[in-house]
């Protein structure tokens, strides 16, 4: 049992505290298989109050100190660590994150952006580099030495996956050939961490790419994205036994993102339910499970409304399939 949070005088919380124990939440955690590890993307949302937190803390004082209270929930024995796509992290810094927490938390770091954009948006947070070719992209030595070493030395054991997503880019942006670029920059990183890659491009489903990342010992990331099919079509494209299924249930096929944070936030109800992806998710994770494949789940907020309670809903779900016998006939 985990010892409660330390409590400094006048009775005031440390920091950021879990919501109260929930004993349903416990067992149904205890009827799930321990491959199957699910979180949230990033965990700093006041609006989780009485879901995750004990109440509506800032978000500064969440994303600075709420990780160890996230991880007292039952259910979220993994994280996405989505900042690291955006500002470089030192292995300092990843220690101290998770220094408080235990040590069955995973994580999974999206790698940096200049990796993986092989041309700059015209968004003015890129400055002088809008439109301008992206020399890091695909650079395996620099990520080695900026985005593996430093997450590897920070994490250890913690680091569940070392993701690298490839934005919705051109053909231009992306280059000739890029599959074949995509397969020697993986092979040329140090082994030892589960790196997965994730694509957003339709064009970059199919065989080539299968064949690309099974050579160089990588993860397809399937993801739930509007621009891409479903998790059924990818899995018969991409998916791979014998390896870990890494899946992120980022957002509605019918939404987009700025529309679903304007009309969801604060993110603390299930404001659009979808049944067909987590009944989707759900068959995939059960199968890849009885083949003994490890599982991450990664949930955002834009999938349903509130990332905790989309998971609390697929642990159900997972729960209530995987006790039935495989041919479905208990269903």
């Amino acid at each position: 049992m985990r010892p409660p949070p330390q409590q400094p005088l006048f009775g005031a919380p440390a920091g950021p505290a879990p919501a109260p124990p929930d004993p349903a939440l416990a067992t149904l955690a205890g009827r799930l298989p321990a491959r199957l590890r699910m979180g949230t993307s990033s965990w700093a949302f006041p609006g989780w109050a009485g879901l995750v937190w004990d109440r509506a803390w800032p978000e500064e004082a969440l994303s600075a100190a709420g990780l160890p209270a996230y991880a007292q929930h039952p259910l979220l024995r993994a994280v996405s660590l989505s900042k690291a796509h955006y500002a470089l992290q030192r292995a300092d810094q990843l220690k101290a994150l998770v220094a408080e927490t235990p040590a069955d938390l995973r994580l999974l770091v999206k790698a940096h952006e200049d990796l993986t954009l092989g041309r700059f948006p015209p968004h003015a947070r890129y400055g002088a580099r809008r439109g301008q070719r992206n020399p890091r992209f695909l650079d395996a030595a620099w990520a080695t030495e900026a985005v593996v070493g430093p997450t590897v030395e920070g994490l250890g054991p913690r680091l569940g996956c070392l993701l690298f997503q490839l934005a919705p880019q051109d053909d231009d942006s992306l280059g000739e050939r890029v599959i074949d670029r995509l397969h020697r920059f993986i092979d040329a990183l140090p082994r030892g961490p589960t790196y997965a890659v994730e694509v957003r491009n339709r064009g970059l489903l199919g065989p080539a790419l299968r064949a690309a990342l099974e050579a160089a010992g990588a993860a397809p990331c399937i993801s739930v994205h509007p621009t891409l099919p479903g998790v059924d079509v990818q899995e018969r494209i991409l998916g791979r036994r014998g390896g870990p299924l890494i899946l992120r249930w980022m957002l509605r096929p019918d939404q987009r993102y700025a529309s679903a944070k304007s009309a969801w936030a604060p993110f603390s109800s299930l404001a659009a339910p979808d049944q067909q992806t987590r009944q989707a998710v759900t068959r995939l994770t059960v199968a890849r499970l009885r083949a003994d494949d490890d599982v991450l789940i990664i949930v955002g907020n834009h999938a349903e409304g509130s990332a905790p309670l989309s998971v609390l809903g697929l642990a159900e779900a997972v729960a209530e399939r995987w006790r039935s016998p495989p041919d479905g006939s208990a269903q």
